[in-house]
């Protein structure tokens, strides 16, 4: 088994979360959370409710909702939960006719980004009640509907969410103090009784960043610094590292274009040695592992570039001076996996003094798990190494989100 990297970008704004999501993969990819949910509504374009069920979808609604589904599919076999499609696609007709009247400050229909929210959710493999208020997560703030049509039409459950994730949408932050920062990110948890309410509110945010561009140039900074100061270090306590690390680096893209861009050529220039390094170093651990009898997926990886920047600014280092641009995965069927994997890692190359940390012993306070070793590797190089198992993995990638759709599974 080869060792595997990022896949081409997926375009500007991709909607949907993969493990290991990337600005790389997005590129030059960039709405309203914090503040008012209806920055991108002109006004008087509330629509009036209307009760029954819309089955004449026009070809641009048929499309939004086959992306959606095209996603749940993608993800069916390996998910906890069994999507109910008709109620899906209840949620998305009500949000459609509620937002029928609505455009973004980019001109496209307004259920652009309610199925862009909701696809991000599908793509951590979130559950109906989920897809559903993140459908209808801005129709009690942005329309004439209220929280009662919301409960009669969807039930209870999707109905909290939804009044959850309105509630949130009334609180905004105003200050640049780090210690304020900190109680409103606290606020926003102990607002949220279910977590699904700040994932919606997470994967909101993130759709938002993605297509930020629309925005006047102020309102862009002002939800960049937001985005860095309360929204990125929510998704880390959360353990979402999927949207902490693509939300920092696009606010990184809009607070400091010039430095993105300069760290982002700085890493394309040496993307292929990088990765013929790692290559060549993950097909020979795969040997190894292999006569042991263990099997191992191991993938090379990129930095993220806000990670560079803030190493490079925290540290005082030149980029050339961060040899960790680079790490590789290793990931393995078992806890018992990992130790004999470190294990072979370290009677091939030498580690380096006080870089192995295991956190599968200790894990962090967000649930991550992993093994991490530095050692020097193949043409004397550093190499950075995590090891972990499928579990883990998940866990890493989608924390809480991962926590709760484990939950749901029979025998846990």
């Amino acid at each position: 088994m080869g060792v595997t990297f990022a896949q081409d970008p997926k375009g500007p704004h991709s909607t949907d979360v993969a493990p290991d999501t990337t600005l790389e993969q997005i590129e030059d990819g960039g709405g309203s959370v914090g503040g008012p949910a209806d920055e991108d509504v002109g006004v008087g374009d509330r629509p009036e409710s209307q009760a029954p069920a819309r089955v004449d979808l026009n070809e641009p609604e048929r499309r939004l909702l086959g992306d959606l589904f095209a996603i749940v599919s993608e993800h069916a076999a390996d998910s906890a939960v069994q999507i109910d499609r008709d109620r899906v696609q209840d949620a998305f007709v009500f949000a459609c006719e509620q937002h029928a009247a609505q455009r973004r400050k980019s001109g496209e229909d307004f259920i652009v980004h309610p199925v862009g929210v909701a696809r991000i959710c599908a793509g951590m493999r979130l559950d109906t009640e989920t897809l559903s208020a993140a459908l209808l997560h801005d129709t009690v703030e942005d329309t004439s509907a209220s929280i009662e049509e919301v409960r009669a039409r969807f039930g209870e459950e999707i109905a909290a969410i939804v009044d959850g994730v309105t509630k949130l949408t009334g609180i905004t932050f105003q200050s640049n103090d780090q210690a304020q920062a900190e109680n409103y990110r606290k606020m926003m948890v102990a607002m949220a009784t279910d977590m699904r309410v700040i994932v919606i509110k997470l994967a909101d945010r993130l759709h938002n960043m993605r297509t930020i561009d629309a925005m006047p140039k102020q309102k862009q900074m002002e939800k960049a610094r937001e985005t860095l100061e309360i929204y990125a270090p929510l998704a880390h306590r959360l353990g979402i590292h999927a949207i902490k690390w693509e939300l920092e680096d696009l606010a990184f893209a809009t607070l400091h274009p010039r430095k993105y861009q300069e760290i982002k050529g700085l890493v394309a220039q040496q993307r292929d040695d990088r990765e013929r390094y790692v290559s060549a170093a993950g097909d020979y651990l795969t040997g190894e592992l292999a006569e042991l009898g263990i099997e191992a997926q191991i993938a090379g990886r990129a930095k993220h570039f806000y990670s560079i920047y803030s190493k490079m600014t925290r540290k005082g280092r030149e980029f050339n001076e961060i040899y960790d641009l680079t790490a590789m995965r290793v990931i393995v069927d078992s806890v018992k996996d990992c130790y004999g994997t470190v294990g072979v890692i370290h009677s091939l190359w030498k580690p380096l003094p006080g870089r192995f940390k295991d956190f599968i012993a200790m894990p962090k306070f967000n649930m991550y798990q992993s093994l991490h070793t530095t050692v020097i590797g193949p043409e004397g190089r550093p190499l950075e190494i995590q090891i972990r198992t499928h579990e883990m993995h998940e866990m890493a990638e989608f924390g809480v989100a991962a926590h709760w759709v484990y939950k749901q599974r029979p025998g846990r």
